[in-house]
């Protein structure tokens, strides 16, 4: 290597020197001073996620962006609720039933983390729709909603007739739902939530291929690195999914 190539080098890093000394504790003290503008949410979990990334997949049948079709329950405090009152919100939806000795209790724990996320905000919700409608009153539902600490007024327990609510889920949401004797608890159905934006269509981030995932799983929470028969954390994903969603 050449002495003038060497000299160039120096130059070099005596500049970067410089730039060091005088302009870092400037932009140090432009920070402490607040003189550099960030874009702040809500609440500490939006603070930490900006909720990046591309735009959220539709999801699809023959070219045609699947919406949720019209509903119309009675909640844990009996009101009813239909679609329209989630309509400017984003919102999670799941099938469960109170008596659920195995997934739902998992299920409903992710779920009340997602609330504690989004606490703070008035445009979030979740909807869940029994498939036991006749064990699960509006009184009974209550009474889960206080045993899991469910605080969001937008979160809304519902029951109804029974063939309704299992054509909203089989037919509606392609999440499955039925009465089985023979498994544990008498019914059995996914574990999966779906996700909907503001306009009530189903939306989603794709996989590696490029394809919708639909669905997210709600059986592994944050703390695990995956279930039992090795399905992945999702939940994480979703939090980052609604985040993007609110922000649209």
């Amino acid at each position: 290597m050449s002495k003038k190539t060497n000299y160039s080098y120096i130059g070099i890093a005596f500049i970067i020197l410089v730039f060091g000394i005088l302009f870092i504790p400037k932009i140090v003290d432009r920070i402490s001073n607040n003189d550099v503008i960030r874009n702040e949410s809500r609440t500490d979990y939006a603070k930490e996620n900006k909720g990046g990334g591309t735009t959220l997949a539709y999801i699809e049948n023959e070219g045609i962006k699947r919406q949720v079709p019209d509903f119309s329950f009675t909640n844990q405090n009996g009101e009813t609720i239909t679609n329209k009152d989630y309509l400017g919100k984003v919102y999670v939806i799941e099938f469960f039933f109170t008596s659920c000795p195995t997934i739902c209790p998992r299920m409903n724990a992710n779920l009340v983390a997602i609330q504690e996320a989004f606490k703070a905000y008035d445009d979030f919700g979740i909807a869940s729709f029994t498939i036991d409608p006749k064990r699960d009153t509006p009184e009974v539902l209550k009474d889960y909603v206080t045993k899991y600490g469910v605080t969001h007024p937008n979160w809304n327990f519902l029951t109804g007739d029974k063939e309704t609510i299992y054509k909203l889920a089989n037919e509606g949401f392609y999440i499955y739902a039925a009465e089985n004797e023979d498994v544990l608890g008498g019914f059995e159905h996914s574990g999966n939530f779906a996700l909907i934006d503001k306009k009530g269509f189903i939306r989603s981030r794709t996989d590696s291929f490029g394809n919708p995932i639909i669905y997210y799983k709600g059986i592994v929470s944050e703390a695990e690195v995956a279930g039992e028969d090795g399905e992945r954390e999702e939940i994480s994903l979703l939090k980052e999914d609604i985040l993007k969603l609110l922000n649209e």
